[in-house]
């Protein structure tokens, strides 16, 4: 049995009642006896010591329930020590996450020529089963106005011959400058807000690679700079339950941004002397059931080539100016989904009329119509997409020209939250041109399969 303070108070007084209300009835019996035989000093006597006694009995009694309630109240110290409500540790406020990708390509495959090296480097000959993705992440709001986010990607490929490697793929923190962090500086290695399609995760989205168009100006959709954001505290709320809900959201950019980052790509030295600049502004709503999410970005910077052909023509420092603008529209699946990017611009690309790496237009986007369909605990998402990019890829050796057009058909079968199956079926046609590869066009298709565990 549990003993509390109540308890034992309840006892000493029953107990202490007991004794005072005794006592004072033995003292009235002898006081009347005495006055039944007309002895009235025996009679004074009882009363006198009836009444002082009951008196002396009860601040004894006052006493040594005092004594009684301090032992009591130290031993149920001993046995239930006080517990205080102290606030949690930074360590307490985080929690641990990622997921696994695994896939395979070559199903019904009619060109092993087809490759795309910026999207899967397991399409396409000499490939099987692929890790694409092994990630695990650390985050939570360690402060009320700091936030961590820190991820590792374990199926990174640094060579032909070395796969599954670690590297960091995320490693920031968010500083809040108002109590609903409406206001905030994310700082550190992040994904730099340009594209809804780059911004989306990778565990999110629905076709299993980027487009060319959007994530050609961004290689692993990240770098390494400091980005202001800002939301009202209303759509910050939006945009998170968006993402909770399952309905494929790109998460809490803001819905304005403004950051300055290195522009090499992540993981990447700089490599001159000029920091990118990216600004966006989006504006996500409700309406009639549905939710919308329009946006405009745009970002400028100086990129230095990384790897050049000995005999590619180049300028003196290897530096070249970029610049895109790009518009964005989203209709989230509820159940219907409509998702639409396209972007403009110009930047480095290969030019085989000239062997030589110029600054050239570029354009391309992509359009995909999805559906929501629900069956008991399971979650169907069929999906159609079209994507379209005429451009170079500054990345990739000599500013690769890319002319890209692809259609694919595919769905997710969730089958509950920590399992889901992709099945997609892709039809292509990639021209992409270097220095020694300049007539190079490859059509094809193949059914892709991928896998993933979600933790």
């Amino acid at each position: 049995m549990e003993l509390n303070k109540k308890t034992i108070n309840s006892h000493l007084i029953k107990n202490n009642l007991k004794k005072i209300n005794g006592l004072a009835l033995v003292f009235a019996l002898i006081s009347t006896k005495a006055i039944a035989n007309n002895d009235n000093n025996l009679a004074a006597v009882g009363l006198i010591v009836n009444s002082d006694s009951v008196i002396s009995i009860i601040r004894q009694n006052t006493v040594n329930n005092s004594n009684e309630l301090t032992r009591n109240q130290q031993h149920l110290d001993l046995i239930s020590p006080k517990t205080e409500n102290k606030p949690k540790a930074w360590y307490e406020k985080f929690s641990l996450g990622g997921y696994v990708q695994v896939r395979y390509n070559r199903l019904f495959e009619t060109n092993p020529k087809l490759v795309c090296e910026q999207c899967d480097r397991s399409i396409g000959e000499n490939n099987g089963f692929f890790i694409r993705r092994n990630r695990l992440r650390v985050a939570g709001q360690i402060h009320p106005q700091v936030y961590m986010y820190i991820q590792y990607d374990f199926a990174s490929t640094v060579s032909a011959t070395a796969q599954h490697y670690g590297q960091v793929r995320d490693a920031y923190f968010d500083v809040g400058l108002d109590k609903n962090n409406e206001f905030r500086f994310r700082i550190g290695q992040s994904k730099v807000p340009y594209g809804f399609i780059n911004m989306q995760s990778s565990q999110n989205r629905l076709n299993l690679d980027r487009d060319d168009g959007m994530n050609s100006g961004l290689a692993n959709e990240r770098d390494l700079g400091v980005f202001f954001y800002w939301a009202p505290k209303k759509k910050r709320e939006l945009l998170d339950r968006v993402v909770k809900e399952g309905l494929k959201g790109s998460g809490d950019y803001g819905c304005f941004a403004y950051g300055v980052y290195n522009g090499q790509n992540a993981n990447r030295p700089e490599m001159n002397n000029n920091l990118y600049q990216v600004m966006r502004f989006t504006w996500p709503f409700e309406f009639k059931g549905q939710i919308f999410e329009p946006g405009v970005q745009a970002y400028k910077g100086d990129w230095t080539m990384q790897s050049v052909s000995t005999q590619t023509k180049v300028t003196k420092d290897l530096t070249y100016k970029e610049e895109r603008l790009g518009g964005t529209l989203v209709m989230y699946p509820k159940p219907f989904g409509f998702q639409a990017e396209y972007n403009i611009g110009n930047g480095p690309r290969f030019n085989k009329m000239t062997d030589s790496i110029e600054v050239s237009k570029l354009w391309g986007g992509y359009v995909m119509f999805n559906y929501q369909l629900k069956l008991k605990d399971k979650t169907i998402f069929p999906f159609v997409r079209y994507a379209y990019y005429n451009g170079g890829k500054k990345h990739e050796l000599d500013a690769r020209a890319y002319e890209v057009s692809e259609i694919e058909g595919g769905v997710e079968l969730q089958f509950n939250k920590n399992f889901e199956l992709t099945l997609a079926y892709n039809v292509a046609s990639r021209r992409f041109e270097d220095y020694k590869n300049q007539d190079n066009l490859q059509k094809g298709q193949f059914l892709r399969l991928q896998a993933q565990l979600n933790f």
